[in-house]
């Protein structure tokens, strides 16, 4: 942050014997107004001379019009298979080429010749012949003839310096824009483009309809002639082969269509004479069990049924005959042996039935020994058809496709014929809005060129002004501070050498912070800037500071680090008013330079520290005159400690805005419940932390201090006794127990 922006207006007394970079923010309105004519002037004369310009320049007219590229192909002028398929949509890249095609040369110099430009002054620039600048770098053999040229070239590079061509947006809307000084030419100019431009997409449309026309006329009499004699050679082959096929809707050839009747009266035949073999059998195991006049063919006889009817009334006689007369009655002999007379018709019956099944049977055997040998004498004559029948459908093969691509072909000259003609090949675009005659011209805007420039003309000088005067001050401070810090005039103005100061516990302190002597001491201070003396005596005058300004003004800092020195004074015991270390310190540092002190504990009742870290209030609010000087000071804040612990980016940039802005940052920790946490926090950002305590040296709560503060990465640490010289050295008083005050 620049300390332009964080310094307080209040400390604008304290600062003004300060070497500092740059000027305030409160000095700006007054630099401002001193320097008002710098800014007013230049800003007048631009609004007067675009006042004029906007005024003098010839207006431009723009004419726009817009299509939309889509596909108007009817559907009745597409094949079945065209109408089937989705058509492929137009995407971005097809939309820029459309935008180039737009602004071809072709187009470009058709439309010249309709808009008759050539002649034009505005585009023609060879229409008022040859200037005198031109003739001389046309002898120097720099410039060329523009008249060698012809008239529409000439006016090619001014047509397309005056229209513009793009898509909007990521739509399929093709904007084309015409300027010309005329604002009839300007319309007319963007609709003759976009007729020129649909009358071309429909030109390419009829020639692609007539060259396919053509050629499809010339070669389908040729591929005729192939389909002929494809056919030709299919049927003059069958018919040397024999291959005749049936007509039938299998298309199968004869021997092919014999060889399966064939089969198939072979295969009855077979299942007859199975069928006979299994009845044979059959009447055969009949007969044997003496029951042959179950079988069906004998049954079914008129004669056997009659002989069966006898046969029952036989048995039924001869059991009735049983009952009275003995086995050997001859009567009973008699009846047996009818009955045995009639079994043996009923037998030989079924004798001749079986011998008429037999006969069949080989009839049926000899019926199928004939059809197998024709079969096989068939299946001969097929497999030798069948070599023949592959170069057949060969032959077959390639008349079908003579055929297909003879319709293919008459289909698509019906269809290039029937798009011949103009009006039956719409374009692929279309206009959805025609220019106008614009009323307003596109160029000068007046009211926003005026503006513009003005605004422009005002920031640029408010700037210079601002640059200026920050130069002015940077050189002014640079002599300053040669002046202010020559070691000669220090050392003039230094006071008289005072005593060493009572530091408490030397070997509580690294060596390289202490001093041997008072030499060492007074060399220190010499060292140290103007912004450091050899301090006065502060409102408690028993303190004697001299050493200690000497050391913390002694630290080094890198090249170039020219901000404040920051200090933290760590009090281990409760301060009695303006008789504490850190008072005295703040009122000896702030003598002649800047200095802000600053309470990062306590309680508070106004807005400081805690209330500008948390973001609740501005250094403005926050910075207070401190009483009965010219210093400021700033409270420990509303707000809660733990909001320095939350917020360390915040913490951090505080710390170096005071440091910009004030010469000494004095924080100060009073002894209360939680000081050790925030010098553990606060340490690492401070040049020095001197610890103010009474305690005796052997104190290990001492060395805590001493070793919390180191590892927090302070610059430098000192102990200095919190005790002033009227209430007696360390030697007279038994020495307090230290208080850690930690939460």
């Amino acid at each position: 942050m620049s300390r332009i922006s964080l310094r307080s207006p209040l400390a604008a007394p304290a600062q003004q014997s300060s070497a500092r970079d740059g000027v305030g923010l409160a000095q700006v309105p007054q630099i401002l107004r001193r320097s008002i004519g710098w800014i007013v002037g230049p800003t007048l004369v631009v609004a007067l001379g675009a006042s004029v310009f906007v005024n003098v320049v010839s207006p431009r007219y723009t004419g726009e019009a817009k299509l939309i590229l889509e596909s108007r192909d009817p559907a009745f002028a597409r094949t079945a298979q065209e109408r089937t398929d989705q058509l492929a949509p137009i995407d971005e890249q097809a939309v820029a080429s459309q935008v180039q095609v737009v602004m071809s040369r072709d187009l470009a110099r058709e439309a010249i010749r309709r808009l008759k430009l050539v002649g034009n002054p505005e585009f023609d620039p060879g229409s008022s012949g040859i200037g005198p600048v031109q003739r001389v770098l046309m002898m120097l053999g720099i410039g060329a003839n523009p008249l060698d040229r012809p008239a529409e070239d000439r006016v090619l590079d001014a047509y397309f310096d005056h229209l513009l061509v793009y898509p909007a947006g990521k739509s399929r809307i093709l904007a084309i824009e015409f300027r010309a000084k005329d604002a009839k030419l300007a319309a007319d100019g963007a609709n003759t483009i976009a007729q020129l431009y649909i009358s071309s997409l429909e030109a390419d449309k009829v020639d692609t309809a007539r060259y396919a026309s053509s050629w499809l006329g010339g070669n389908i009499d040729g591929l005729r002639k192939r389909v002929a004699e494809a056919e030709a050679k299919v049927e003059a082959f069958r018919a040397k082969n024999g291959l005749v096929g049936s007509g039938g809707a299998t298309g199968q050839p004869l021997t092919t269509q014999q060889l399966g009747e064939l089969s198939s009266q072979l295969s009855q035949a077979r299942i007859l004479k199975a069928d006979l073999a299994g009845r044979v059998k059959a009447i055969k195991d009949l007969i044997k069990d003496g029951r042959a006049f179950e079988i069906t063919e004998v049954a079914n006889n008129e004669v056997i049924r009659r002989i069966v009817d006898n046969r029952i009334a036989v048995r039924a006689q001869l059991a009735l005959e049983s009952r009275t007369l003995l086995p050997a009655h001859p009567r009973i002999k008699e009846l047996h042996a009818q009955l045995e007379d009639l079994d043996a018709q009923i037998k030989t019956s079924a004798e001749r039935v079986v011998r008429t099944l037999e006969n069949d049977a080989k009839i049926a055997g000899s019926r199928v020994e004939s059809l197998q040998a024709a079969v096989d004498g068939q299946q001969d004559v097929v497999v030798k058809g069948n070599a023949s029948e592959i170069q057949l459908r060969a032959l077959e093969r390639e008349a079908k496709a003579q055929r297909e691509q003879l319709e293919s072909y008459l289909s698509r000259y019906r269809e290039a014929a029937a798009r011949d003609g103009e009006s039956a090949t719409p374009a692929d675009a279309r206009i959805v809005s025609r220019a106008v005659t614009p009323e307003l011209p596109s160029f000068p805007k007046k009211l926003p060129i005026i503006g513009f420039t003005t605004l422009v003309t005002l920031m640029l000088a408010v700037g210079a002004v601002l640059a200026s005067a920050l130069l002015a001050e940077g050189s002014r401070n640079a002599r300053d501070s040669d002046s202010t810090f020559d070691p000669a005039d220090r050392r003039a103005r230094r006071e008289p050498e005072l005593d060493r100061p009572g530091f408490a516990f030397p070997e509580a302190m690294p060596p390289a912070h202490w001093s041997d002597s008072a030499d060492d001491a007074e060399r220190a201070a010499a060292m140290a800037p103007a912004a450091a003396p050899a301090a006065p005596r502060a409102p408690a005058e028993a303190y004697d500071l001299a050493p200690l300004i000497a050391r913390i003004s002694a630290v080094a800092r890198e090249p170039g680090d020219r901000s404040g020195r920051r200090i933290l004074v760590m009090e281990t015991e409760v301060s009695r008013g303006d008789r504490a270390l850190h008072d005295a310190l703040v009122h000896a540092l702030g003598r002649r330079t800047s200095l802000v002190t600053v309470g990062l504990n306590g309680a508070s009742t106004e807005l400081g520290f805690t209330d500008l870290v948390a973001g609740d209030a501005a250094f403005l609010d926050v910075i207070q005159p401190a009483r009965d000087s010219g210093l400021h000071r700033i409270a420990a804040g509303r707000a809660e400690a733990e909001v320095l612990f939350d917020a360390p980016d915040a913490l951090s940039l505080t710390f170096e805005a005071m440091a910009e802005a004030y010469d000494w940052v004095v924080c100060r920790v009073q002894a209360a419940p939680g000081a050790v946490d925030l010098l553990e926090l606060v340490a690492g950002y401070m040049d020095s932390v001197v610890i103010a305590s009474n305690a005796s040296a052997e104190n290990p709560a001492l060395a805590d201090l001493y070793a919390i503060a180191e590892d927090a990465g302070a610059g430098q640490i000192l102990v200095a006794q919190d005790r002033s010289a009227e209430l007696g050295s360390v030697a007279d008083r038994p020495a307090p127990e230290l208080r850690l005050n930690a939460a």
